[in-house]
């Protein structure tokens, strides 16, 4: 394991009290060093909405957002168990037999991953969401490895609360929405950006992230703009930025 990435990675998800922070693009570094530090095929993050409902809040491939949205309109998976039970939960050789979520496992086993690690996104007793981790191959990860998962998910969790200034519930369940409706956003711009330029989805995300990052821009505002202009184009950099 790199350890100067690890360290950077817990640094980064504890480093929120800045003006500019941008909960998606956090969200995102969350899933993405999950799968570059841990032995993971894929990651992604499901928060609660002010109701309580789970959302898809961020994921490192498509396959994985499209299988936590599966869960969600399935209501079957251990990635749901895991938000409702406050406890993480394993499920693994998905494509075996005698599964417990069985459309779950079939749904996971055509995307090609064999094992999932759902780890609660918790403090104390309030769960806000879960960290979710895909491998392709059907065993379960090594203790380190789902040490440093939860470690990562514990982090993440402390770091949102803490932009937040989370004591009043309202506070907390504004800014998840915020959080969820940009992702919607996004999610538009990636398409637009991929049909003009001919790229999959994940190409298409990985430009946006760029442009927004090179420009010094919120991730969120790049993606409005690029939905809003007609040619599907990138905004130009703020007075004064060069990209």
């Amino acid at each position: 394991m790199d350890a100067e990435l690890l360290s950077d990675t817990f640094v980064g998800l504890a480093d929120t009290m800045v003006d500019d922070f941008d909960v998606i693009d956090f969200l995102h570094m969350l899933t993405d060093r999950s799968v570059q530090l841990l032995s993971v095929s894929a990651a992604g993050v499901m928060l609660a909405d002010p109701r309580g409902a789970l959302r898809v809040a961020a994921a490192s491939s498509d396959e994985a957002g499209l299988l936590e949205l599966f869960q969600i309109q399935n209501d079957q998976g251990p990635c749901l168990d895991c938000f409702r039970t406050g406890q993480p939960v394993t499920a693994t050789d998905l494509a075996g037999p005698g599964q417990r979520w069985s459309r779950f496992a079939a749904a996971a086993a055509r995307a090609g991953f064999g094992t999932v690690h759902a780890l609660p996104m918790r403090l104390r007793d309030k769960v806000i969401g879960a960290l979710n981790l895909f491998s392709a191959g059907s065993g379960p990860l090594g203790p380190a490895d789902l040490r440093i998962g939860q470690a990562l998910a514990d982090v993440a969790t402390i770091g949102l609360l803490q932009e937040r200034n989370i004591r009043r519930s309202e506070t907390l369940a504004e800014q998840l929405q915020a959080a969820l409706n940009s992702r919607v956003v996004i999610e538009q711009a990636k398409g637009k950006l991929a049909e003009r330029l001919g790229l999959d989805m994940d190409q298409a995300f990985s430009l946006l992230r760029e442009h927004a990052r090179r420009t010094n821009q919120r991730l969120t505002d790049v993606a409005r703009y690029v939905v809003d202009s007609p040619a599907g184009e990138f905004p130009a950099p703020p007075a004064g930025k060069r990209p």
